[in-house]
């Protein structure tokens, strides 16, 4: 099986914690921040596959940052995970593409089958 890349966005300390040792678990490499701002420079690297991001964050929301890792790395896909699933599915009509809504709350192993369905393919 091939290292899968995840970027994860989360502004939340404690679920950041708990996302990244899920998918640790599950065997995928996970580079975490706690901001969209931060994301940008990693995703420019070209070194991700899967974003999962949050879509309330301060700075910079899931959406936005999700639109600009389209344009940079259009070949990664995105997971938006949010308490807030109506937001993600109706910012003008626009969703981006390849993207997934996670809303929470979920269960870690849902969040671990999303991802390796994602990637099954």
């Amino acid at each position: 099986m091939v290292m899968v890349n995840i970027l994860l966005a989360e502004d939340d300390d404690s679920m950041r914690g708990f996302l990244t040792r899920a998918l640790e678990r599950a065997g995928y490499s996970v580079t975490a921040v706690d901001r969209g701002t931060l994301a940008l420079p990693l995703i420019a690297t070209g070194e991700f596959d899967l974003l999962l991001t949050d879509i309330v964050m301060p700075e910079m929301d899931g959406i936005e940052l999700a639109r600009r890792a389209s344009s940079i790395a259009p070949d990664m896909r995105v997971m938006f995970i949010t308490g807030f699933a109506a937001v993600a599915l109706d910012q003008g009509g626009e969703t981006v593409k390849q993207s997934k809504v996670l809303s929470k709350p979920f269960h870690l192993k849902d969040l671990v089958d999303e991802v390796g369905r994602l990637f099954a393919a």
